[in-house]
């Protein structure tokens, strides 16, 4: 399904409360006020509030794996440089999407306290995102580039892990490196890069390396 401009003006506003005062706390009351429409055009668009989060991991999960598809079907890139824009990709989509990124991460510690739609909903995302990620690196064992034994679950565990940490903590490395006089965009771009070659490196020792080279390192 596609959604119309006014959709994702809604999806947005709806995002960016979700985040801030949590899915329970979110009316669609406050989702209306600010995005400046009736609750009307809402309920006529989405029907509920759990649709309308529905809508959001949709858009949010299909940008993902379009991108992925669009590197599947890309014949002048070699294997590894399709891993690598991926890894770029997945770094680019979880800084730029702060909102959704914080909507995931309140889900993931609530512990027993959690929103069954969006554990749904999140437990649907990993699934399609670890298949596409499957699909990339299948691609590659079957020209011979990559090994056969790799463990996709904990590789995409380790990617998506490693940049979440990462963007949770970003005072703590703007204090540990120092960077006191950088704007965040800048902060952003700097753990940005260094998120990218150090994932690129992961993934490389992990797909192409023998194990018993890693192991005797």
């Amino acid at each position: 399904m596609k959604y119309n401009p006014k959709q994702l003006q809604i999806i947005g506003v709806a995002e960016k409360l979700f985040s801030e005062k949590g899915f329970s706390g979110t009316s669609i009351r406050d989702i209306s006020q600010e995005a400046d429409i009736n609750v009307s055009m809402i309920s006529y668009y989405f029907g509920s509030k759990e649709k309308l989060i529905e809508a959001l991991f949709k858009v949010r999960s299909e940008d993902f794996i379009n991108r992925l598809e669009e590197l599947m079907v890309n014949l002048d890139l070699s294997p590894i440089q399709k891993v690598n824009l991926m890894i770029d990709g997945v770094i680019d989509r979880l800084v730029d999407t702060r909102c959704f990124h914080n909507i995931v991460l309140r889900e993931q510690l609530s512990g027993n306290n959690r929103t069954p739609i969006i554990s749904e909903l999140l437990e649907g995302l990993k699934t399609n995102n670890l298949k596409a990620i499957q699909k990339l690196i299948s691609e590659g064992q079957q020209t011979g580039t990559f090994r056969n034994d790799i463990d996709v679950f904990m590789l995409s565990t380790a990617m998506f892990g490693t940049i979440n940490q990462a963007l949770s903590t970003q005072a703590f490395y703007k204090k540990f490196h120092d960077l006191h006089a950088l704007s965040q965009q800048d902060l952003e771009n700097s753990l940005k890069q260094k998120l990218s070659i150090h994932l690129r490196k992961l993934f490389m020792v992990n797909l192409i390396e023998e194990l018993n080279e890693v192991e005797s390192s």
